[in-house]
């Protein structure tokens, strides 16, 4: 049996706050996360560029909203987020986070600042890894006090331009 994305982050949090609290004591706040975000962003990157080229065969290019609503039953499994699918194309995914057990934990922490560097903005970096075609709009999070996170993930194929004529 595999442990779930929430029980993983709950465990890594032992770890992991008190490491981040300790080198923001040590560093400054801004120069510490500064660090721990370039760190866990090269590496959500690499996951992300892993799971789209996983979702990629030889002859078609993944179906955007197939792949990440993939990858969210992922994270959102044993109830750690309930969200409301907007729009699910071949070119996008856009959701709405309605409950969020990753935000709760940190809150109950106390430390909903860290869960927003720890989990959050690795969304980011996951979309980056994906493809430079493959945008991530996201304006606002519950872990930092909204009421819902709002996920708009969209390809931009770059259409070219029609030629003048001549």
């Amino acid at each position: 049996m595999s442990i779930s994305v929430i029980e993983q982050a709950k465990i890594q949090a032992q770890v992991l706050v008190p490491l981040i609290k300790a080198l923001q004591a040590e560093l400054g706040e801004a120069r510490a996360n500064a660090l721990v975000r370039k760190t866990l962003g090269d590496l959500y990157r690499r996951f992300g560029a892993e799971f789209w080229q996983a979702k990629n065969n030889a002859e078609n290019e993944a179906n955007l909203g197939r792949a990440v609503a993939s990858a969210f039953k992922t994270y959102a499994r044993d109830d750690a987020l309930a969200y409301d699918v907007i729009e699910q194309t071949e070119d996008a995914f856009a959701f709405d986070v309605k409950q969020c057990a990753y935000a709760e934990f940190y809150k109950a922490l106390g430390e909903p600042e860290l869960g927003f560097l720890l989990i959050c903005a690795a969304d980011f970096a996951t979309a980056e890894g994906f493809g430079p075609d493959i945008k991530l709009r996201r304006m606002q999070t519950i872990m930092q006090g909204a009421d819902h996170c709002d996920f708009r993930y969209r390809r931009d194929r770059g259409e070219p331009q029609g030629r003048e004529r001549e």
